[in-house]
């Protein structure tokens, strides 16, 4: 080897070098700016400000639940963001338009100014707030400005999944847990915060998916199996039935009590009328998440989480 090509190499090796202690260096200093940023006030992320003839789409990193906006005609995605272990904190929420562009690309999120949202997951809207479920703590925010607006942790959890918010505020969340029965917990919490676990263990299967039917009762799906399982308020199991696949994790039930399921694990939606089998109405959706329902065009909105990308399903 020549002695230009050593110094070349050397030279090459210093800034590689220098790169690699600068990166080592960047987790300290990036949290000592989020420490003195969690001091700022509040901003909501900007729509984007885009020319008559131009859309954006996507934006998303692992998108794992949706929610309707019904008041503002908008769909609401839930990013989960970098995995907690690489960057803490990364959550953030995205604003979409009903022809799937992006309306705001981080409404909540932007920045870290006064915002704590580590990893979240599932979401609902209830009295204009928007609730999500981060690790083991519940988080919601104003509709209309994105500023949080409280919180309760869970301190037995170890990580809630799915939420649905009753109108008083009363919060039902699942914990999908381990392969240990033990961990399998569907959680009420109170509106002061109090909390219980409802239900724990079999016929649970690794929950997922929760929502209310019209009757009140709180129905979960699994991922271990293909059961969909009403349960009474107290815990008591009243129904099982059966979408067409297993590995399931987005549910919605309409007002004529219709269930929609999808399957995270194979990529269909599942519908199952009152009193009827389960059909298969969308296929061929990766990872097909906790999903949302638009009443304004009777759809489905389908987060796609580490594809980071969204389906919409037209229904008949």
């Amino acid at each position: 080897m020549s002695r230009l090509c050593r110094e070349q190499l050397v030279s090459r090796w210093m800034v590689v070098t220098a790169l690699l202690a600068v990166c080592a260096a960047g987790p300290a200093t990036d949290g000592a700016q989020a420490q003195e940023a969690s001091e700022q006030p509040f901003m909501a992320g900007a729509p984007l400000d885009l020319s008559s003839n131009a859309k954006t789409y996507g934006g998303f990193r692992f998108a794992e639940s949706m929610a309707y906006d019904e008041a503002r005609d908008l769909y609401v995605a839930v990013n989960a963001g970098i995995a907690q272990d690489i960057i803490p904190n990364d959550g953030y929420i995205s604003l979409i338009n009903p022809d799937g562009s992006t309306h705001t690309l981080k409404w909540i999120g932007v920045d870290r100014n006064g915002l704590t949202l580590n990893h979240p997951l599932g979401s609902d809207i209830v009295n204009g707030l928007l609730y999500v479920a981060d690790i083991n703590v519940v988080r919601w925010f104003d509709m209309e400005s994105g500023e949080p607006r409280g919180s309760v942790t869970v301190e037995d959890a170890q990580r809630f999944n799915d939420i649905e918010v009753a109108e008083d505020g009363t919060i039902w969340a699942t914990q999908t847990g381990t392969e240990e029965s033990g961990t399998w917990r569907v959680y009420r919490i109170g509106p002061d915060g109090d909390a219980s676990v409802v239900v724990e263990g079999a016929p649970l299967a690794r929950p997922n998916g929760v929502a209310f039917d019209p009757g009140g009762n709180v129905v979960v799906v699994n991922i271990n199996d293909n059961a969909v399982l009403t349960f009474s308020p107290d815990g008591e199991l009243v129904r099982t039935e059966h979408a067409v696949d297993g590995g399931n994790d987005g549910l919605v039930i309409l007002e004529d009590g219709t269930k929609y399921v999808s399957s995270v694990r194979i990529g269909t939606v599942s519908r199952i009328r009152p009193g009827e089998e389960a059909e298969v109405v969308a296929s061929g959706i990766p990872s097909a998440a906790s999903m949302a329902y638009d009443s304004k065009r009777n759809r489905l909105l389908i987060p796609m989480n580490n594809w980071n990308a969204i389906t919409i399903v037209e229904l008949d």
